[in-house]
């Protein structure tokens, strides 16, 4: 595939450019780079994405977390599915490393907790670090996000930007507006700490959109079972600091069992909804 079909034309020197900036950034590597990809083509991309009522959509529902995702690439409209297959193949990888600087990086076909991302009204991202090493690969490592936001109505009162948290979390270092055709490319470790934590603010029947993709390393042994690291903010009540701390206890179980049973978060998604038409 030419890249040209997908990414921006100048989308070459601008990350040739901006890679040396890359590794200069505080508290940890990362990038903003706007009109990331082809205006014609995410044009294409924006039309076609998902609503909300579709059953393709995996409800994350817990104290830290409120959205919508999905990792399933084979329910995915057309020319989204041809812009994943781009940005996992070797040619951009190969590129991401480049970039990057980290030799060796690796797509997941299963975009196992990327894929298509949209948080409705009152979603949110509660401060955290990712999971470290791969549920279903247990050598690969995580070493890299890139999120490509689609919010062709933005309003800046709506909140949802994207924020970087100092390493110790005393203070938010950066705040990134999710506008449209702006990619984020950060690296990920077990003390990058990002999120937006505060409820996204839009009208009913808008929402938050991105494309977020994951990129690994492998290790060549096996990793350490680590799931996403939840933090509260300075700012946080006591009570809800101990509410992010036993939900981000309760999901590092989940996640360990994950791990060890392949179970996926589609299965789980559908046991609690039945449970929960149950309750009602």
């Amino acid at each position: 595939m030419e890249h040209n079909r997908f990414l921006s034309n100048q989308m070459d020197v601008i990350l040739d450019t901006t890679k040396y900036k890359y590794f200069d950034q505080h508290p940890y590597p990362f990038a903003q780079i706007d009109n990331f990809l082809d205006n014609d083509f995410l044009d294409q991309i924006y039309a076609e994405f998902p609503k909300l009522n579709s059953s393709k959509w995996i409800n994350y529902k817990h104290f830290n977390e409120n959205k919508f995702g999905n990792t399933k690439i084979d329910s995915f409209p057309p020319k989204i599915k041809e812009l994943i297959t781009y940005l996992n193949s070797e040619v951009f990888t190969r590129k991401l490393s480049e970039f990057t600087g980290i030799a060796g990086l690796i797509s997941d076909p299963l975009l196992e907790g990327g894929g298509l991302h949209q948080t409705p009204r009152n979603g949110f991202l509660n401060i955290h670090a990712d999971f470290t090493a791969h549920p279903h690969h247990k050598s690969w490592r995580r070493r890299v996000n890139l999120l490509i936001y689609l919010n062709k109505e933005l309003q800046p009162e709506w909140g949802g930007e994207l924020e970087i948290w100092e390493k110790d979390m005393s203070k938010c270092v950066h705040k990134i507006s999710p506008i449209y055709n702006r990619c984020v490319i950060f690296n990920t470790d077990s003390d990058t700490y990002h999120g937006h934590p505060d409820p996204f603010n839009c009208p009913e029947g808008e929402s938050r959109k991105s494309i977020a993709l994951y990129y690994f390393t492998d290790e060549k042994e096996d990793l350490k079972v680590k799931g996403t690291d939840y933090k509260s903010r300075p700012q946080d009540s006591s009570v809800k600091r101990f509410l992010v701390f036993l939900d981000k206890k309760a999901l590092a179980i989940y996640h360990y069992v994950k791990v060890k049973t392949g179970i996926s978060d589609t299965f789980v998604s559908k046991v609690l909804g039945l449970f929960n038409k149950k309750l009602k």
